[in-house]
């Protein structure tokens, strides 16, 4: 009897350690702006048709692409409106997306699961690390930031900006780039505009 309950306590933290891998963990994320933006719903606003400088710069098309659609989705949902190709739009978006990855055992994680797990800290302590490895190597994490800033078109003041960040298993199914766009985007913009200057993890 004791040896199927012991069983049974390992199948369950095996699906537990399954689950946590599956969802994506929790977003830094950073807002700043002066004060609440100020353009009335329907406003339209045009994308950045590339990314900006720096590593965004050379990451795969399709990859960006995913982000923009995650980000330009938020923009609607706020009451904006895409600008056609033709037309001019008093708001410039622009966005930048950096990916990197390193050996777990090379980053120090953000939160480990598993046995002896501990927690430590990574940038300001958000993320998550299955502390918890059946071979095949080490495991890998991805950092992954979003950036985006809105600016008058007609002036180039930046009037909102925020980043969001977290930290995924490579080969988590929340890494896929769509998941993890989606996720980052709809953190980014949680009750915007946010509060200016202050940095709060959303699950």
């Amino acid at each position: 009897m004791t040896r199927q309950i012991s069983v049974a306590l390992l199948c369950a933290a095996a699906l537990s350690l399954g689950g946590c891998a599956t969802a994506v963990p929790p977003v830094e994320v950073t807002r700043f702006h002066n004060a609440a933006p100020g353009w009335a719903p329907g406003t339209r606003y045009a994308i950045a048709t590339a990314p900006l400088d720096g590593p965004a710069a050379g990451m795969p098309s399709l990859e960006w692409n995913s982000y923009r659609a995650a980000v330009d989705q938020q923009l609607q949902r706020l009451g904006l409106v895409a600008a056609g190709s033709n037309e001019r739009a008093p708001l410039l978006v622009r966005i930048v997306f950096e990916r990197s990855e390193q050996p777990m055992a090379a980053r120090r994680s953000p939160v480990s699961v598993g046995v002896g797990g501990s927690t430590g800290s990574y940038g300001s302590g958000v993320g998550l690390g299955i502390g918890v490895n059946l071979g095949g190597g080490p495991k890998r994490m991805a950092d992954l930031q979003l950036s985006v800033r809105i600016d008058d078109a007609a002036t180039g003041q930046a009037l909102w900006e925020g980043r969001a960040l977290t930290a995924i298993p490579v080969k988590a199914p929340a890494a896929q780039p769509s998941l993890a766009a989606a996720k980052l985007a709809e953190a980014l913009f949680k009750d915007f505009p946010g509060e200016s200057g202050r940095t709060i993890s959303v699950p």
